[in-house]
């Protein structure tokens, strides 16, 4: 996906879909959602593979977003259309010409090979899309220079082109800030700062940014609504928003713990089972209890270009049901997952989200928390970063962050420092140090693994 037209090459970011089946042309718009959900997949592609490529397109989706989406308040535009001067693609397509006369001779050499443009036009016959059709490794040793250089050159290419780009006509931007999915891409930042510890910080602060602008504009008197533009928030939210948002900040609270941030999850879970739950049948409505009645009133399970918002709600609800010992969230979960019971059986495949979830409810994720001085965060932080958000969820919490609720006030600060490991109800004895606690993980994991190599695992 990242060598082909589906990417843009200079600008970074993804479009929306390809129109052949080789993947050469994209339908030219670009959706905030995809790349919302795209950029923590690259990032944790890039940290299993410690892969240059996919850091590049997960680093590419960020410089995209924050060079062309990102709005004065501090949200993100919803898209970015295909046409521009009454042709799709008009912004994006090259001729040869042109982009030889903005290049070097080295540049040149390196970028036609790479891209493409040394080859027939792919577009109409008549311009050329960039995709990636050969290595920079493969180019430079054809060209006789070393990989490096070979990569300084593409990026002056890049460079040059992308400052001619820019001075065309764009397509038209919608900025309209949608709470679902700007909640996507704080979830999706929180989740790469944990994959990409060297660019963390700045996901983190990119995260924490969008949710502070929901905060100031969609979130009113306790209520969540689903859009704000212009200093007016429209439309009471639906389930998408609740649950994205609610995820969002499970996510966000791993990178920087706030007590607002979990009051304002709480508040929303409680949302979630006041006026979305369907308290005979389990699940939760598309809609609010409230909301204007509709002719058949969705409950949506299966994904589609979005996230199922149950499998969504069930998820976070299991995360902060178990953070909290709430058992009021675990049960409107395991409620959720049994009315999904169907759905499940008859097509598994368009319900991996809910799958993800029932997975968690079978076999919880591991939650460590951590509770330390300001002092003693950094050797902590190290050990948390020892392990990957796929082995467990992580909350440091500050000794003196007072009036935590539920079962948070039992994980009590030590001298020292002192972390909590725990799997859904079950504790271990508490860890006094670091070095405890990569022990313990290790060991954890150690145990994993022998148990899928057992007798009940082999085939044959």
């Amino acid at each position: 996906m990242a060598a082909s037209g589906l990417h843009d090459h200079l600008g970074g970011g993804f479009f929306r879909y390809c129109v052949d089946a080789a993947w050469t042309i994209p339908h030219f718009e670009k959706m905030l959602y995809d790349n919302a959900l795209l950029l923590p997949l690259y990032a944790r592609a890039a940290h299993t593979w410690n892969d240059a490529a996919m850091r590049a397109a997960c680093r590419g989706i960020v410089a995209w977003l924050e060079a062309d989406m990102r709005l004065a308040d501090g949200g993100y535009a919803s898209a970015r259309d295909a046409d521009s001067e009454g042709e799709e693609g008009r912004y994006y397509l090259w001729q040869r010409d042109e982009a030889r006369a903005l290049l070097d001779d080295d540049a040149w050499y390196a970028a036609s090979r790479v891209w493409g443009l040394d080859r027939p036009s792919n577009f109409e016959d008549r311009a050329w899309h960039l995709q990636q059709v050969r290595d920079v490794v493969d180019v430079a040793a054809e060209l006789g220079i070393d990989v490096q250089t070979a990569r300084a050159r593409l990026q002056r290419a890049r460079q040059r082109l992308l400052k001619a780009r820019a001075a065309r006509t764009p397509p038209l931007r919608d900025d309209k800030r949608l709470t679902a999915w700007n909640a996507l891409l704080a979830a999706g930042l929180a989740r790469a700062a944990r994959w990409l510890p060297g660019d963390g910080p700045a996901l983190a602060r990119m995260a924490a940014e969008i949710l502070e602008t929901l905060r100031a504009g969609a979130w009113i008197d306790g209520r969540l609504y689903a859009s704000h533009a212009g200093g007016r928030a429209r439309f009471p939210a639906y389930l998408d928003d609740h649950a994205f948002l609610l995820d969002a900040l499970l996510a966000k609270l791993q990178c920087a713990f706030a007590p607002r941030d979990l009051d304002w999850a709480v508040a929303l879970a409680e949302t979630l089972l006041r006026r979305f739950e369907d308290r005979e049948r389990g699940g939760f409505w598309f809609t609010a209890h409230d909301a204007e009645a509709l002719i058949q009133r969705p409950k949506p399970w299966t994904d589609d270009s979005l996230p199922s918002g149950n499998a969504v709600a069930v998820d976070a609800l299991l995360t902060l049901g178990h953070l909290l010992g709430e058992t009021r969230y675990l049960d409107a979960a395991e409620r959720a997952l049994r009315a999904a019971a169907a759905p499940l059986a008859q097509y598994p495949d368009a319900c991996p989200t809910l799958l993800r979830a029932l997975r968690h409810a079978l076999a919880p994720r591991a939650q460590v928390i951590v509770r330390c001085t300001e002092a003693e965060a950094e050797a902590w932080r190290a050990a948390l970063r020892a392990f990957t958000p796929a082995r467990a969820d992580a909350f440091l919490i500050a000794s003196d962050c007072g009036d935590l609720p539920g079962a948070l006030a039992e994980r009590a600060p030590r001298a020292g420092g002192v972390a909590y490991l725990c799997e859904g109800p079950s504790c271990r004895a508490p860890l006094d140090s670091p070095d405890a606690l990569r022990a313990m993980l290790d060991a954890r994991d150690a145990s994993a693994t022998r148990s899928k190599d057992g007798p009940a695992f082999r085939r044959g």
